[in-house]
């Protein structure tokens, strides 16, 4: 019996069944390779992989490498041909024309059939079969199977994302028609604001923050309570007669970062709006500002301290009258009110503070105004204001005749200066 040249490295040849042993395949060896590397590929790394392994087991690799890596052997087959195809292009993994094909590909009219079905029309359209529903993945998906394009709603919702569509809610954005000094009127007011910080002078900041429910009401936003513990508060919101809503009115000072809120109890009326810059200037304004000789004002285009006010100004002479300061006011243009600073670095921090708290009462809205802080330093005052302000006063020509009030070259109706009148000083 003739021996074949297989040795167990001791230079010694086996012959018959010693020599079918010795060629045995280390299946552990290659399970072993296969899970610390060949899992973890792609699909053409892991034929290519496999590939590899077949041809350095020699006879019986391709059944082994097959039963440990769970791969078909015609796919190892096509690892072998991989390794001597030329390299496919970056990204590739598998040659032009594999794998199964897209529902796209399948249905050309699919995608056409959803574009129509997602775009914006108008309501009313007929030819829109979804206008006046929401337009979720079931809804649509089912739409296009009756259109004769069977698909399932997570297809449509990988579909859309490759179209580029994604679910949006309603952004505020539009300001209604654009004034065409509406940039001019904004540079105005800063070089304003600029010229009045260099001289050491105030800047406020005004306007009025929305109404706000008083009671055992929900109010929106969350907070931290125990679990399954949340406040309790009325189903339906209907107003309390006895502590209906409060006002607060906010002046803010842009230079000290801190703000005053009166919470008025009765109408949001320019006479309120003045008495509590009022306020402001004897609880903060003039210990900050002792040598003050001017007050600058920046305020909304309308509300109660509106451009057009009649009563907004006669209240203001008033002030300049009592104070001795020199009024200058700022109305931003109309459409332009989210640009107001007090809007952005005061109220949006009081509705933050009292996020998802019932305002039970008068003094808790207080006590919620006057806790607000930020990281940046705001401090913030307020105080109730029991006051009644009538609506619907009245201001004669007469009276708008006897204000000392001049308007700016630039748009006088917008920047103006109100001075106190010699008599009333």
């Amino acid at each position: 019996m003739s021996c074949v040249g297989v040795t167990l490295g001791l230079g010694i040849p086996l012959c018959g069944e010693q020599a079918y042993v010795g060629r045995m395949i280390d299946e552990e060896a290659i399970r072993q390779r296969w899970e610390a590397v060949g899992s973890k590929l792609d699909e053409r790394g892991r034929r290519l992989f496999s590939a590899v392994e077949v041809g350095t087991a020699g006879w019986g690799g391709l059944a082994a490498v097959s039963r440990i890596t769970g791969l078909a052997r015609s796919t190892i087959n096509r690892g072998q041909a991989d390794l001597e195809a030329a390299p496919l292009a970056k990204g590739q993994v598998r040659r032009k024309g594999g794998g199964r094909l897209s529902v796209a590909e399948k249905d050309p009219g699919l995608i056409p059939a959803l574009k129509r079905l997602v775009e914006p029309a108008t309501l009313g359209d007929p030819m829109r079969a979804l206008i006046w529903v929401s337009k979720s993945m079931d809804k649509l998906a089912a739409t296009l199977t009756q259109m004769g394009h069977p698909i399932s709603a997570d297809t449509v919702r990988k579909e859309l994302v490759k179209l580029g569509f994604s679910r949006q809610s309603n952004r505020k954005a539009d300001e209604g028609s654009r004034h065409p000094d509406r940039n001019a009127q904004f540079d105005h007011i800063n070089a304003k604001v600029v010229a009045a910080q260099e001289a050491g002078q105030p800047v406020i900041s005004v306007d009025t923050k929305k109404k706000e429910l008083v009671g055992n009401y929900k109010n929106g936003g969350t907070d931290y309570r125990p679990k399954s513990d949340p406040y309790r508060v009325n189903v339906h919101d209907f107003e309390d007669k006895r502590l209906g809503k409060v006002v607060p009115y906010g002046v803010y000072d842009v230079g000290a970062n801190e703000g005053w809120v009166s919470v008025g109890v009765t109408s949001d009326t320019a006479e309120f709006a003045v008495h509590s810059i009022r306020c402001w200037l004897e609880r903060m304004g003039r210990k900050r500002y002792p040598q003050a000789r001017e007050l600058n004002i920046t305020a909304d285009c309308g509300g109660s301290n509106g451009a057009r006010v009649r009563l907004w100004k006669v209240e203001l002479q008033k002030l300049a009258d009592e104070t001795g300061l020199v009024l200058n006011v700022h109305h931003y243009p109309p459409g332009t009110s989210k640009w107001n600073k007090i809007e952005h670095r005061l109220f949006c921090h009081i509705t933050q503070n009292w996020r998802g708290r019932p305002l039970r009462d008068r003094m808790t809205v207080v006590e919620l105004i006057g806790a607000t802080t930020t990281k940046t330093g705001l401090k913030v005052e307020s105080a109730l204001d029991e006051r009644t302000y009538e609506k619907g006063i009245k201001v004669s020509n007469a009276q708008i005749a006897s204000l000392d009030i001049t308007g700016d070259p630039f748009h006088p109706e917008w920047n103006y200066t109100i001075r106190p009148r010699q008599s009333q000083k």
